[in-house]
């Protein structure tokens, strides 16, 4: 099923080498085997049984191109501050998926994905579900760590009340993390398993978590119980 996913995927998508970077055959199927690998037991975002496997792709249907960096880019920002005086400052990044747009990633930091399971990290699966949250969303919005969700899901029986139990379970896991994270930082306790990037905002710790449930399922149920049942109800609902 993932060879046929990411076979599809391939003749979908677009890949652009920057800086001079030439993507081999190998660097596109490393990418598409880790970009479709949320995907193997999805629905699609219908929520409705797969008439077809490949319409599960159809989570990544509002883009064409992904751009490899060689390694971490530099993005020029603009953000208002409380009182409205603009601010312009750099940001590196290793990634960013765009609403609507492509997805850039720094290949040096793709290649260190066998590296990083012990942190549960991986930048592909990351990006990745960022477009999973940001599939269906309205022109102008923000991701908010809340992927279009169908009735059925966790035995519900609307969408809204699936909507409601993964606000709720989300939110709880969320609130603990930066809690543990807050409490690290000022009294120099343990800090918690995962990117600290995870407390930015509730799209981010969607992000930062998919990472760890993928590639280390078995601490990520440790460090988030509440959460395995979750996403096991998500990615995995035509398995569980």
């Amino acid at each position: 099923r993932l060879q046929t996913l990411c076979s599809h995927f391939l003749l979908e998508k677009e890949f652009h080498g920057a800086h001079g970077l030439t993507v081999s055959d190998a660097m596109a199927l490393t990418i598409a085997a880790q970009a479709c690998l949320p995907l193997l037991h999805m629905r699609p975002p219908s929520g409705h049984a797969r008439a077809h496997p490949l319409h599960v792709l159809d989570w990544y249907d509002d883009f064409v191109g992904i751009v490899i960096q060689p390694g971490a880019a530099v993005a020029r920002r603009k953000r208002a501050d409380p009182s409205g005086v603009m601010h312009q400052y750099d940001e590196v990044l290793a990634g960013e998926a765009m609403d609507r747009g492509p997805v850039m990633l720094s290949w040096e930091d793709v290649v260190r994905a066998p590296l990083t399971v012990p942190e549960g990290a991986n930048l592909v699966i990351h990006e990745f579900a960022h477009k999973i949250d940001m599939r269906g969303m309205a022109a102008g919005q923000h991701p908010d760590g809340a992927p279009a969700l169908a009735a059925g899901l966790w035995g519900t029986a609307t969408a809204e009340q699936a909507r409601q139990h993964w606000h709720s379970q989300m939110s709880d896991a969320y609130g603990r993390f930066r809690e543990a994270l807050a409490l690290a930082e000022r009294f120099g306790g343990e800090p918690p398993w995962l990117d600290p990037y995870a407390a930015t905002d509730p799209a981010e710790f969607f992000a930062v978590t998919c990472e760890a449930y993928f590639v280390n399922r078995e601490r990520f149920g440790h460090e988030f119980p509440e959460l395995l049942g979750l996403y096991d109800g998500f990615f995995r609902h035509d398995t569980t």
